[in-house]
């Protein structure tokens, strides 16, 4: 999709001036939409930043932002790739900016338009549009036609939710959201007239995945990153209900491939075009940090980060393997587990939780960790922070965590 065609589904026309540049940092829906609009017709790059960064984040941002050159050429083609930049920091906190465009952008759409057979795509928009999980859903209404209501987690929570008037209306949730909302009788109802819920962000526990497919909840788990325009593989809602607990089967404008080692790579015209300012106009595999499994079906199971294991006494630790475990007990509101340096070990397994009031049992953790997890892989401390760094989209910053425990 050419620049101009996406300006005029937001609204508006590209500018006879010459390109310009510009950073769109808002917190409320209405107004990012309105800036990302009118960047979008200026013609230059499109730079979206996290309002809640701290002043050190937003100095980084804006250091790589002032790498844009400008030469004050005016040609249009020249400034139709990647000019979308969508900040990504994975688990590191280091902001990286991933180069998209109109291009990568509807390719994405029209991959999810396909995969789940609609034709206009209708959306509660409940997580942050800077956020690619949140940028992609308002964009899968605007390039389809379809509608999206801006929907506040806080009125969300205490009942105030919109009326869904539309066919084919999805909405996407983190883990802790979805939690939540199960307790809420009236809002697991209306979570069942969605077409799908979609689950991404933080990792999910087995007994929160049973308790929505016990309450007949439209649950689909999808896998994405923000260099592949979101989503690329999906469980269809029938499938989730039918017991399969994998990230389901690729979309159809992605070819996801698992290398000898495990490694997850990805092709397809929704790969992004570089971080910024690298472009590479032709890039159409990325090899993500993730390791995975296909199965007979053809669907894709995500076991975890590569860049995560923890090495304890020359055993290798997936610390996502011990965080389902720990999970599993509902004795914590939230769990990281981590690996801090270890005179004796290399490093030590470590387990934190957000201090928010509630204690675990202590009793019973143990019992599950004894009875699930080999003794290399037992957390040797659980430590209780006041501080915990986990943003809206679900996304633990796990070196800010190191710090906090180290500290």
């Amino acid at each position: 999709m050419e620049r101009a065609e996406l300006a005029s589904l937001l609204g508006l026309k590209m500018s006879a001036a010459a390109p310009r540049d510009a950073i769109v940092c808002e917190s409320k829906a209405d107004r990012f939409r309105t800036a990302f609009a009118e960047g979008v017709a200026a013609g230059g790059n499109v730079f979206l930043a996290d309002p809640k960064w701290s002043g050190t984040e937003r100095e980084a941002f804006l250091r790589v932002c002032r790498q844009s050159v400008d030469t004050g050429s005016d040609d249009r083609a020249a400034s139709d790739a990647g000019w979308l930049c969508i900040p990504t920091g994975g688990t590191s906190g280091i902001v990286k900016l991933a180069r998209h465009d109109g291009w990568t952008v509807a390719a994405a759409v029209n991959g999810f338009a396909r995969h789940f057979g609609c034709s206009r795509v209708n959306v509660v928009g409940t997580l942050p549009l800077h956020h690619v999980s949140g940028l992609m859903a308002w964009l899968r209404s605007v390039i389809t036609r379809g509608a999206f209501v801006a929907a506040d987690w806080t009125e969300l929570q205490r009942g105030e939710r919109p009326t869904l008037e539309r066919e084919s209306t999805f909405i996407s949730l983190v883990p802790t959201q979805l939690q939540r909302l199960l307790a809420q009788p009236d809002a697991v109802a209306w979570l069942r007239r969605f077409e799908a819920v979609f689950i991404g962000g933080g990792p999910t526990w087995p007994s929160l995945l049973d308790s929505a497919a016990e309450e007949r909840l439209p649950l689909a788990l999808s896998y994405g990153m923000t260099e592949t325009a979101a989503m690329i593989a999906c469980v269809r809602p029938a499938e989730f209900a039918a017991g399969d607990r994998s990230s389901g089967t690729a979309l159809p404008h992605a070819r996801v491939e698992i290398a000898d080692d495990g490694t997850i790579a990805v092709s397809g015209d929704s790969v992004f075009r570089g971080y910024f300012p690298t472009l590479f106009p032709q890039m159409r595999r990325f090899e993500t940090s993730d390791s995975g499994r296909r199965d007979e079906q053809g669907r894709f199971w995500v076991l975890g980060r590569k860049d995560l294991a923890i090495v304890t006494g020359g055993e290798k630790v997936d610390p996502l393997e011990v965080e389902r475990v720990l999970r599993s007990t509902e004795e914590f509101s939230d769990v990281a587990v981590i690996g801090i340096p270890d005179a004796t070990w290399g490093q030590a397994v470590i387990a934190c939780y957000p201090n928010w009031g509630h204690q675990p049992d202590r009793e019973k953790v143990h019992r599950a960790v004894e009875r699930e997890l080999s003794a290399y892989k037992r957390p040797k401390r659980y430590v209780p922070l006041a501080e915990w760094p986990r943003n809206a989209q679900g996304k633990l910053n796990r070196e800010t965590l190191r710090a906090l425990v180290e500290g």
